[in-house]
Parts: C-alpha cells; sequence; structure tokens
C-alpha cells in the first residue's frame, strides 16, 4: 500500500474533508502490513523519516487512527474499509497544548491537541498517570493525549491541595469531574 493510496482513499471516504470522524469501529477490513508513518513523542508526523509539513494531511490520518491494546501489546493502525495498516506511536498520537476555562465560573475546561482536536474535560476525558507521572487525557476512540509540561505547570498553579488518608494530592475540577495531577507526599 501507498501513502498516496490511502490519502485518497480516506479523502474518498470523507468527502476531501474532516468535519466529522470516519465510522472506523464498524469497518473489518483486512490486514495489509506496516507503513513507514511515525508519530513522535512530540506530535510530529513522519513519512519514510520525512516530517509531514501539510497539516490538513496530518488531521486526516488521525481521522482514522485506531489503537488495539490487549495486554503489554499496544499497536496503531491506520483504518479504512478495505485496508488496515500499521504505523509506529513513540508515546501518544496526540499532546494536549492548550486548555481556556469555558465559563466566568471556571467550572468547564476546554483543552486542545497539537492538532487541533478541542473537547471540554468531563467524564469522557478521563485523566491517568503513568508510573513517571506523566499525564495522559483520553481524547477518543481510546486515542491518548500526553500533557504538555507547559499545560501541567498551569495547571499545577490552579490546582488545590486535597488531603486524602494516607497522602495528599493537587486536584482541579472541570464540568464536575475531579482531576489528580499527583500526590505530593505520603
Amino acid at each position: 500500500m501507498s501513502l498516496a493510496n490511502l490519502s485518497a482513499q480516506i479523502s474518498q471516504l470523507t468527502g476531501g474533508k474532516n468535519k466529522s470522524l470516519p465510522p472506523i469501529e464498524t469497518w473489518s477490513p483486512a490486514y495489509c502490513g506496516e507503513i513507514d508513518i511515525q508519530v513522535k513523542a512530540n506530535g510530529d508526523w513522519f513519512y519514510g523519516g520525512t516530517i509531514f509539513k501539510r497539516l490538513p494531511l496530518v488531521k486526516l490520518f488521525a481521522s482514522v487512527l485506531l489503537r488495539e491494546v490487549e495486554g503489554e501489546r499496544n499497536e496503531y493502525f491506520l483504518i479504512t474499509p478495505v485496508e488496515k495498516v500499521k504505523i509506529t506511536v513513540e508515546d501518544a498520537p496526540f499532546v494536549l497544548t492548550q486548555w481556556v476555562w469555558q465559563d466566568k465560573a471556571q467550572s468547564i475546561m476546554t483543552v486542545t491537541t497539537n492538532l487541533g482536536d478541542e473537547f471540554n474535560l468531563d467524564s469522557s476525558h478521563v485523566l491517568t498517570i503513568n508510573t513517571n507521572g506523566e499525564l495522559y487525557i483520553n481524547v477518543r476512540r481510546n486515542l491518548l493525549a500526553k500533557v504538555h509540561r507547559n499545560v501541567y505547570y498551569q495547571w499545577a498553579e490552579l490546582a488545590t491541595e486535597k488531603k486524602n488518608r494516607d497522602s495528599t494530592e493537587l486536584v482541579f475540577y472541570s464540568a464536575g469531574c475531579e482531576y489528580s495531577l499527583g500526590k505530593i507526599d505520603g
């Protein structure tokens, strides 16, 4: 499979626009091998060692990105109705780069990824902390965004301490949900 063929198929399926996400959950195509696409830890996409310079193309590929997790196996695929190709993702396919409060009461936070995905932090977007203390948020379809360090520091400034039985953690709230930035002692 060539990159041009995949791009043409995706473009045809979406009408050349990325207004809504294709229904990849309903597709069951044949596995066609790997393609030399890499998503680096900083969110940059590469093909054959060359960075993608066209953001609309990256957004198009991200719209058909699928993550399969089984035990320790964590694999990523670009999927169309007729083909499924494996790609390499170093860390997470997205990076959370911006946030704003939606209201004056600062009760609902909207966040944005490096690819322009925008959503409110709510019960659909779980914040997790890995063993290295790095933060990730579910963007969509089991795809994660790593929280950029600048965003983490901004959240740490607005967070409050919450004392638990054995520890104290930094937390903030959005859309009635509590988000923990981690334990600060204990």
